[in-house]
């Protein structure tokens, strides 16, 4: 979890079931298939975007933190390398931190994979918060494998470190592309004043270790499509789906919106209010069937079962095992 300091009555306001650890992603490989249409094994590392209420203060935060790697002067966002990075062994659920976590699964399938002859590679993608871990995970992995292919794919993703990370990322290989809406304020944070105001002295601010970058930037414009709201939505203008309607049509800065864009228009709208009341398309129209409620053995409504040892909880062993479908 973000390790932030907040008000307390902003904590209270809401259920959590445990201060120091969430879910953040999962770990795929492609089938057969695909690998076979790619010419290698692809191993995905997906991170999830901004969920909890103190990650929305991690992505504000603006301290950069020294990252001594070969005096490069590199320094990286204080706060997303402490979701990265921070453990305790008293807890249940993250005596590894979430890098160690993914490192030992990455490991894992790549030996096993190597080991049956095959190339290997990793792609990591990423929406919001998730695109800065992923950085950071990508950076990670190029240092502890050398040579290996490596992509980063992010949408709405905030600055992670300064010049210096970006050519390091470089220099290893990494390839990157972050989609980023003009529009989106997240992916002006953090240091959205200063660097806005460094931006005419470009080449002087380079050289500074306290300025933020993008690395592999791909701007877009809610202004490119025809069929969004023009008006000013913060959080719509953020939502993933905003992104891949955007990027689905998107042709060249010079050139109009993809008349035959493949993606579904009502996805825009899924969890959003931004397509314009001409489409009729129902604003935030997607509810789970009962709202996620399944009808048990016993005939009563309750919440869908999950295994014990996957219920998470910060309460005894004990309690943990009662079923909850009963």
């Amino acid at each position: 979890m973000s390790h932030v300091d907040v008000p307390e009555w902003f904590v209270r306001s809401h259920s959590i079931w445990s201060k120091d650890s969430n879910w953040m992603g999962y770990v795929e490989v492609s089938n057969d298939e695909e690998s076979h249409r790619i010419g290698r094994r692809d191993i995905v590392v997906a991170w999830r975007g901004t969920v909890a209420p103190t990650e929305w203060f991690t992505d504000l935060k603006t301290k950069l933190e020294q990252f001594d790697d070969d005096k490069k002067n590199i320094t990286l966002q204080c706060g997303f390398l402490g979701i990265c990075k921070s453990k305790d062994e008293f807890t249940r659920y993250n005596k590894l931190s979430a890098s160690e976590q993914v490192m030992e699964e990455f490991k894992k399938h790549v030996s096993f994979y190597r080991e049956n002859g095959e190339r290997v590679s990793l792609t990591l993608t990423a929406h919001s918060l998730g695109g800065a871990l992923a950085l950071l995970n990508a950076y990670e992995v190029a240092i502890s494998i050398p040579h290996f292919f490596i992509s980063v794919v992010s949408f709405g993703a905030p600055r992670v470190g300064n010049m210096a990370f970006k050519e390091k990322l470089n220099e290893l290989g990494v390839k990157t592309l972050g989609v980023v809406v003009k529009q989106d304020i997240v992916s002006k944070v953090p240091g959205i004043i200063v660097n806005k105001i460094l931006k005419k002295l470009d080449k002087m601010a380079q050289k500074l270790t306290w300025v933020y970058r993008h690395v592999g930037q791909l701007k877009l414009d809610v202004f490119m499509s025809p069929y969004l709201k023009h008006e000013s939505d913060l959080s719509g203008r953020h939502n993933l789906e905003v992104y891949l309607h955007l990027l689905d049509g998107f042709l060249g800065k010079k050139l109009k919106f993809r008349w035959n864009a493949r993606r579904d228009l009502a996805l825009v709208n899924k969890s959003s209010d931004m397509l314009i009341e001409e489409l009729k398309i129902r604003e935030f129209w997607f509810r789970l069937p009962h709202k996620g409620l399944v009808l048990n053995k016993h005939g009563r409504w309750v919440k869908p079962g999950t295994e014990p040892e996957d219920i998470p909880s910060p309460f005894s062993t004990e309690i943990s095992n009662h079923d909850p479908t009963y």
